[in-house]
């Protein structure tokens, strides 16, 4: 199950590795690069490293120095080697990172009992401005429907004809009996997944990824196989790969915006992998969460565009607000309707009142879209600024659209930063929530959420709370729990 990487491939994921300390040390710099590679994930796990020969010729060293950073790869626990196998980095086997476990409820007070006044947990905006509007227009058709029983699997035809509408207007030709409306996206999810996966399969995902994706298929007992993406994209070269060589049966991609990256994948990378996924009988699900926040990036085709082996998933809780429970499906009618069927075991339909708003939402969509937009751009253009402003040594991505920044925090653990935030009133989501083994300890996710006024005193509490790790807080000691939080 493990990606091969060739010599040439390692040497540019590796950049300028070489130590500038005392003879002898290149081997450790050599290695303490492959370990921060498989630390930050851009090396997966599972990742089969070239030969040693082969790698000491690409990088012009010596086999010594090849074969002492393996050497110390494995001393740690990073590397497993076996006679026909090859060397694997592996994080299963390497030494404890702090712990990641995850409360049942997400905490609303400090150890003290103070209220934290930032929760930046959630990648999830306040209500738009006209939805108690149509909550009220909602209000004076229900009655309406009170005679009939109020149980649709399906959805009310009328907001699927929306939801079709909404796809067209994107370039995706869509009938009202191609959609399911849901309760949300990741109920969405959920059917999809349980429908197409079979308990021990695999599914390939993005690695870093949202985490409640990777809690879905861990619950459906997948075997997950991930493909590197960053601030910059997706390594689509992996993508296919992957596919290629183990043909998955399910494949979970955010095209758009990705969380927690916002990185987005262009139309001929679309193409390429919905060609990929065709020829390996690979169902794709394409979350669209986050597909209508394009702040200054320009129009893209939907992934499902390119194929019917793509199967669209959606909601309004990022335009709209996360409080209306409502979201869709998109795919084939056969496919939709062997999920109605299944459906029955897991809920019996989505809320009409909600369907009922939803319906009036997406008639003037734009209107609402263009309005999340703007307020979108003023908090993350303060956000990026002040970001700058306080931690130039961190590493900020461009951020053309999506709700959040993935932020390159230098040597800091962002598990150490999560801890030490509590005691400044701000909740954190450490970056290994949102990879697989322990990966992304460099990086951590700050939400774009933030109401500009508030930007300001949130960052110097933050501040305040790097400081707290700088200067030895116990929080930064190896093995320090870290609190997680359920994230949106």
């Amino acid at each position: 199950m493990s990606l091969a990487y060739s010599a040439q491939r390692l040497e540019r994921e590796l950049g300028p590795w070489r130590s500038t300390g005392a003879a002898g040390t290149a081997y450790r710099a050599l290695a303490d690069r492959i370990r921060l590679l498989l630390l930050d994930g851009r090396l997966p796990s599972g990742t089969r490293l070239p030969a040693e020969r082969e790698l000491a010729s690409t990088l012009s060293v010596s086999r010594t120095t090849v074969a002492g950073a393996y050497a110390a790869l494995r001393a740690g626990g990073y590397l497993t080697s076996m006679r026909g196998s090859g060397s694997v980095l592996s994080l299963q086997g390497a030494t404890p990172e702090p712990s990641r476990g995850e409360p049942a409820t997400a905490p609303t007070a400090d150890d003290d009992g103070r209220p934290f006044r930032w929760d930046l947990t959630q990648s999830a905006p306040p209500a738009y401005a006209g939805l108690a509007a149509a909550y009220r227009q909602a209000l004076e058709v229900l009655p309406g429907y009170m005679p009939e029983a109020g149980l649709d699997l399906g959805g009310l035809p009328e907001l699927r004809a929306a939801v079709a509408r909404h796809f067209e207007e994107r370039g995706v030709p869509t009938a009202p009996d191609q959609v399911m409306i849901t309760l949300g996206a990741q109920h969405g999810l959920r059917l999809v997944a349980q429908h197409i996966h079979l308990p021990g399969g695999r599914v390939l995902i993005e690695q870093p990824t949202y985490p409640h994706a990777i809690d879905t298929f861990r619950s459906l007992r997948a075997r997950l196989i991930a493909a590197p993406v960053d601030v910059h994209g997706t390594d689509v070269e992996a993508v296919v790969g992957l596919m290629r060589a183990h043909r998955p049966p399910l494949a979970y991609l955010m095209p758009d915006f990705q969380n927690p990256t916002g990185s987005s994948l262009s139309d001929e990378d679309r193409a390429r992998i919905a060609i990929a996924a065709r020829g390996a009988g690979t169902v794709v699900i394409a979350d669209e969460t986050t597909a209508m926040l394009d702040l200054d990036r320009g129009p893209r085709t939907p992934l499902a565009a390119h194929g019917e082996n793509v199967v669209s998933i959606g909601s309004l809780s990022k335009t709209a607000w996360g409080g209306v429970r409502v979201g869709w499906i998109r795919g084939r009618r056969d496919l939709l309707e062997s999920i109605r069927l299944q459906r029955r075991s897991i809920d019996l339909g989505t809320p009409i009142l909600e369907q009922l708003t939803a319906t009036v939402l997406l008639r003037d969509e734009r209107t609402m879209v263009d309005a999340r937009l703007a307020q979108l751009r003023a908090q993350r253009d303060a956000l990026l600024a002040g970001l700058a402003a306080r931690f130039p040594g961190w590493t900020l991505p461009p951020a053309p659209g999506g709700l959040s920044l993935w932020v390159g925090l230098g040597d800091l653990s962002s598990s150490a930063l999560t801890l030490a935030a509590r005691a400044e009133g701000i909740t954190l989501v450490p970056g290994p929530r949102f990879g697989l083994d322990g990966a992304f300890e460099r990086f951590i996710r700050v939400p774009a959420v933030v109401p500009v006024p508030e930007i300001e005193p949130a960052l110097t509490a933050l501040a305040a709370a790097v400081r707290r790790v700088e200067e030895g807080s116990p929080s930064r000691r190896r093995g320090a729990a870290s609190p997680a939080a359920p994230v949106v």
